[in-house]
């Protein structure tokens, strides 16, 4: 298993408490992100809270992929950096930042993407960008879907700052889509992501009565 480092072992402590207090944290299905090997978590972006709030259980460090108008401040790129995050031009095929994503995958990082590209505006999910399916074609590790759901009334895009609220998030079990055509690829992590999220808004424990997603 890859150690994480001692830094963001305790801001993930920090994170946990946090998290806990404002937003009465609740996780399912962590046990599906395997412990070490490359693996891509696929998750719906609600807020700026969900890089936090998908790593904030596990129990081995992410690496980020984060638009590249948030490292233009010097102090938010060394802060990103430090969280593994790199950045992605967008609006065009950022050769430099797929083969970066491919790399560490094959090199046995766990890495989250958010596929919609930007944050909702309505607390749904938005339509997923063709690049992930690229990235799992080429990588080949195992594709984990994340849903988060309460983020958005936490911090939509029209607060400047977050508020409290209950917010759970639930990963989904390991899908193997490398071989399916990029249509499939992105076909099947669409419907498996609006899958959970209704699944996820109308139990109380997701991982009860069968739900599951396994490819």
């Amino acid at each position: 298993m890859e150690n994480p480092p001692p830094l963001w072992k305790l801001a993930q402590s920090f994170c946990r408490i946090v998290t806990t207090c404002c937003f009465d944290l609740k996780v399912f299905g962590d046990e599906n992100v395997p412990i070490d090997g490359g693996v891509l978590l696929v998750a719906n972006h609600q807020s700026n809270l969900d890089p936090v709030l998908i790593a904030v259980r596990l129990r081995r460090p992410l690496s980020y992929i984060a638009k590249s108008e948030l490292f233009e401040n010097h102090y938010a790129d060394r802060l990103l950096r430090w969280l593994n995050s790199f950045p992605v031009r967008q609006g065009a095929v950022d050769v430099g930042a797929v083969r970066e994503t491919i790399n560490r995958l094959r090199s046995g990082k766990a890495l989250a993407m958010f596929p919609e590209g930007s944050r909702t505006n309505t607390g749904e999910l938005l339509p997923i960008s063709r690049g992930v399916s690229l990235v799992v074609r080429r990588a080949k590790v195992p594709v984990i879907p994340v849903v988060i759901d309460g983020s958005f009334e936490a911090w939509p895009l029209t607060r400047s700052v977050f508020q409290p609220a209950n917010i759970r998030v639930w990963y989904g079990p390991p899908m193997h889509l490398a071989d399916l055509s990029e249509d499939e690829i992105l076909r099947t992590i669409d419907e498996t992501l609006h899958q959970m999220l209704q699944t996820l808004r109308t139990t109380e424990n997701p991982t009860h009565n069968g739900n599951s997603h396994r490819l």
